[in-house]
């Protein structure tokens, strides 16, 4: 009974330390984002766009600060959200390289929230099914967040792409550059396998199709031209950023490793 007992034990603990893993991909997507979107308050092109980036930025806060704190309790090392956004170095984060880019100019933005957006939106609905059921409440709260921020990308990508010759180059420049990020968001592993085959996690491979179609389809519709590229960037999961992730963290962590154990 006891090598039972054991034995059970163990695979409890493999299961969660799985899960907080994955969970904390999601953290680490929607922390990361959420800087770079924050970059734009006061910046915006109009006033109306700098409340609109810095509440879509405030939503990806809100859905990281829930994901880190599940992240911290499947874990079960003590670490809350705090500790995990402000005291893990950049080999520790697992972002995707698409949400760590630096902010680039408005074309760029918009670009990039079509594809994240888009991608979020399809991950999300899915996940609302979870057989995890914290995983699943955080998804149907945040699922309602990223529908508004799919319309938000999309309706900017309408009006630049099908606006003026310099709107369409700049959107159409961002489409460029986002490009080869993209593929990384639908790559899958042996822990999504695994997550996915016990209902917990949503396999990123799945995503794929509806995603691109919609992009794609906004993309005519907004007169431009699909992107064509053979460079794939990966490696976020595994720990491999580019150099603008170092830069995003010693801002956002400064504070924090300055002062530790401070209160507010």
């Amino acid at each position: 009974m006891t090598e039972l007992s054991a034995s059970s034990g163990h695979r409890s603990d493999s299961a969660h330390a799985d899960k907080s893993s994955y969970v904390l991909r999601l953290a680490d997507d929607a922390l990361v984002y959420a800087q770079r979107l924050g970059g734009w308050i006061a910046s915006a092109p109009q006033l109306e766009e700098d409340v609109a980036l810095g509440n879509i930025a405030l939503d990806q806060l809100g859905q990281a600060r829930s994901l880190l704190t599940y992240a911290g309790e499947l874990e079960g090392r003590g670490r809350d959200e705090d500790a995990l956004a402000y005291f893990r170095d950049e080999r520790d984060f697992v972002n995707a390289q698409i949400f760590e880019l630096e902010r680039g100019d408005f074309g760029f933005t918009v670009a990039r929230m079509l594809v994240i957006a888009s991608y979020q939106l399809e991950l999300y609905s899915r996940l609302r099914a979870s057989t995890d059921e914290t995983l699943a409440a955080i998804a149907a709260k945040a699922v309602k967040e990223v529908d508004y921020h799919r319309d938000h990308a999309t309706q900017w990508a309408l009006r630049l792409g099908d606006g003026t010759d310099e709107s369409h180059r700049r959107l159409q420049q961002g489409l460029d550059l986002v490009w080869p990020y993209v593929a990384e968001l639908f790559e899958s592993d042996e822990l999504v396998a695994a997550l996915s085959a016990r209902g917990v996690a949503v396999d990123p491979a799945a995503l794929e199709e509806p995603v691109l179609s919609y992009v794609a389809a906004t993309m005519a519709e907004a007169t431009l031209d699909a992107p064509e590229t053979s460079v794939r960037h990966t490696g976020g999961r595994r720990g491999i950023h580019t150099e603008q992730l170092g830069y995003l963290l010693a801002e956002m962590q400064h504070v924090a490793r300055s002062h530790p154990g401070a209160q507010w």
